[in-house]
C-alpha cells in the first residue's frame, strides 16, 4: 500500500470516527422538581395498577381492565426508568459512587416493571413495584432523609 493511500485511509478513518457534538443539556428541573413532577407521579401510576383491597366489605381486586390501562403501566414504567438517567446527568449526581449506583438501579428496575407490564403480568407487576419502592427508598434513605419514603411531604 502506497503511503498516500496509507494517509488517507487513516485520515478517513480518524474523521469518521469523530462523533458530532451533543446538543447542550439545559436542566429545566433540579432533582426535587424532578422527582415530583416526573419520577414519583409515574411511580404512583405502576404502584396503584394492581393490588388487593381487604376490608370489611370483602376483597376488591385491582388489575388493570383495558389495553389501555396496560398502556399506562408500561408508560409509567419507561418513566421510572428514564427518571434514572436523568438524575446521572449534567449537575444532578450527588457524587460519582453510589448516588449513580442507585440512579442505575432505577434503570434497571424500571426495565424489569417494563418487562412485566408488557407481559400484563399483574403478579409481576405487583412484586416489582415493591422493588422499585426499595430502589426508591434506599435512596432516600440516603441523600433525602428527610423525605424517608416516596411521595411523603416535605
Amino acid at each position: 500500500m502506497s503511503t498516500r493511500i496509507l494517509a488517507v485511509t487513516l485520515l478517513a478513518a480518524a474523521v469518521g470516527g469523530c462523533s458530532p457534538t451533543p446538543p447542550p443539556l439545559r436542566h429545566v428541573a433540579d432533582v426535587k422538581q424532578l422527582m415530583r413532577s416526573v419520577t414519583e407521579p409515574a411511580a404512583d401510576v405502576y404502584w396503584d395498577g394492581v393490588g388487593t383491597i381487604i376490608d370489611q366489605t370483602g376483597v376488591t381486586e385491582i388489575k388493570p381492565e383495558m389495553d389501555e390501562d396496560w398502556d399506562a403501566l408500561v408508560n409509567s414504567a419507561y418513566v421510572i426508568a428514564e427518571s434514572g438517567n436523568l438524575l446521572m446527568l449534567g449537575a444532578r449526581p450527588k457524587d460519582g459512587g453510589e448516588w449513580m449506583q442507585m440512579s442505575r438501579a432505577l434503570v434497571d428496575v424500571g426495565e424489569k416493571a417494563i418487562r412485566a407490564a408488557e407481559r400484563h403480568d399483574t403478579k409481576a407487576v405487583f412484586d416489582v413495584g415493591a422493588e422499585v419502592y426499595d430502589v426508591c427508598t434506599s435512596c432516600h434513605a440516603k441523600y433525602a432523609s428527610e423525605i424517608a419514603r416516596p411521595n411523603s411531604q416535605d
